[in-house]
């Protein structure tokens, strides 16, 4: 499984911006996702994930009514749409993929895209 992530960005404080994470895979609708980030001197935190049902959903409460995850499996994509961007989201952005699990609240994710920059400007 390979992940591609992508719609970083400068952004200014306010701001919005839409990740993508484009997944190689056929069986793309028996992944779950995730979507973390890191920022210098920080661990990498989960702010996100959907199940591979789509049925489950979680937010971290850094960004709990501001980024919203959603999936197409038609194309292969998971989305994370982030508005309201704070200069605290400055981080590089990451998406990550476990097979049939509704364990998505966990940093345990068998498969990592690269990561795109995120740069909120107060």
């Amino acid at each position: 499984v390979q992940l591609q992530a992508s719609g970083g960005g400068l952004v200014q404080a306010g701001g919005s911006l839409r990740l993508s994470c484009v997944a190689s895979v056929r069986s793309f609708s028996s992944l779950s996702v995730g979507w973390f980030r890191q920022a210098p001197g920080k661990e990498r935190e989960l702010l996100a994930a959907i199940s591979w049902s789509g049925g489950t959903t979680y937010y971290a409460d850094s960004v709990k009514g501001r980024f919203t995850i959603s999936r197409d499996n038609a194309k292969n994509t998971v989305y994370l749409q982030m508005n309201s961007l704070l200069p605290d989201d400055t981080a590089v952005y990451y998406c990550a993929a476990k097979w049939f699990s509704a364990e998505i609240v966990t940093t345990q994710y068998d498969y990592w895209g690269q990561g795109t920059q995120v740069t909120v400007s107060s």
